[in-house]
């Protein structure tokens, strides 16, 4: 791993492609993307931590947390992150999406121990000890939770695909039939609210009308929308973008993956070619082309920045 004590910058005109000028008021064209660090083996997870002025993101065949503090530190911040069994494995192993709860604590998206976790440790002092969320449904256990994302209520829903596990859809200790979108209450009881082949981003909108989420299957890589009822339960799933028609095009690296929602209801969300940038009707505004498989996004606290995990590589990209 390394990183850039200058930033390096990759060409706007080359990556920038605007397809509505509405996408303006939030990007300059002729910003580029700028390398904060590379060498990784799959990034994934960015967090931005206001009070610690720091990104945080996860290595997961790595089983390891980087941070990125605000004078481009790179440094190791926790490892193991998703997997702290002795015993050897391989797959993905460590964690994915990265959040924080009400209280500020960190939760984590833990493939190998697959469950959903929180460190018990504070941000500034992190440590690998974690304290199980949520690891099964029905006695069953999950198959390695992948997003996650709290509601205004406390609420945590989560996708449940089988990226994690070691041999994914043929895995052995595999013991669910289906890939989940869950909703654990705040009262401790999870429900399933849908299934989908390969359920993988998820986010609300700005007034949590809609939970998004994304489907990362070649086959019917799309965003879904749903519905929000006043209970918390997601009803009415339509399909809010298709893009399978692009999977596999020259310059079309990777699938429906993480997402994030501005607070103007703009989406970012990684797809094929790097990020789809979509108004609240799934129009496209611009595709952000990184030129690599793109996994995840996440947006500073002040939305002036947007930070992607990019294959082996961490991209920042600063907004208006």
């Amino acid at each position: 791993m390394s990183c850039h004590s200058q930033d390096l910058k990759i060409k706007a005109d080359t990556f920038i492609e605007i397809l509505d000028e509405r996408v303006l008021n939030l990007i300059d064209p002729t910003e580029g993307f700028e390398i904060l660090a590379e060498a990784f083996s799959w990034t994934e997870g960015p967090l931005w931590m206001e009070r610690e002025q720091a990104l945080i993101f996860s290595d997961i065949p790595q089983n390891s947390i980087f941070k990125i503090d605000n004078k481009g530190a790179l440094t190791l911040y926790l490892k193991p992150s998703g997997y702290t069994k002795s015993a050897e494995r391989g797959g993905e192993t460590g964690s994915n999406a990265l959040i924080l709860d009400k209280e500020g604590n960190l939760v984590l998206c833990q493939h190998g121990d697959r469950r959903m976790a929180r460190m018990s440790s504070s941000l500034d002092d992190p440590k690998p000890n974690f304290e199980t969320i949520v690891d099964n449904y029905e006695g069953k256990r999950l198959n390695s939770p992948n997003d996650a994302v709290y509601d205004r209520q406390g609420n945590l829903y989560f996708t449940d695909p089988p990226y994690g596990l070691e041999f994914g859809m043929e895995d052995p200790t595999k013991e669910l039939t289906f890939h989940g979108v869950f909703q654990l209450k705040t009262d401790g009881s999870l429900l399933l609210l849908d299934s989908l082949s390969r359920p993988n981003g998820i986010a609300w909108s700005p007034d949590e009308k809609y939970l998004y989420v994304a489907n990362s299957d070649p086959n019917e890589a799309v965003w879904y929308r749903y519905e929000r009822s006043e209970d918390g339960f997601i009803h009415n799933r339509t399909v809010f973008l298709d893009a399978t028609e692009f999977v596999g095009k020259s310059g079309f690296q990777g699938l429906p993956d993480g997402l994030k929602v501005h607070s103007s209801g703009v989406l970012f969300a990684t797809g094929p070619g790097g990020v789809w940038v979509f108004d609240s009707d799934g129009i496209v505004l611009a595709r952000l082309r990184t030129g690599e498989a793109t996994s995840n996004c996440a947006l500073s606290t002040d939305e002036k920045t947007l930070y992607l995990t990019a294959n082996s590589f961490i991209l920042k990209l600063n907004l208006k």
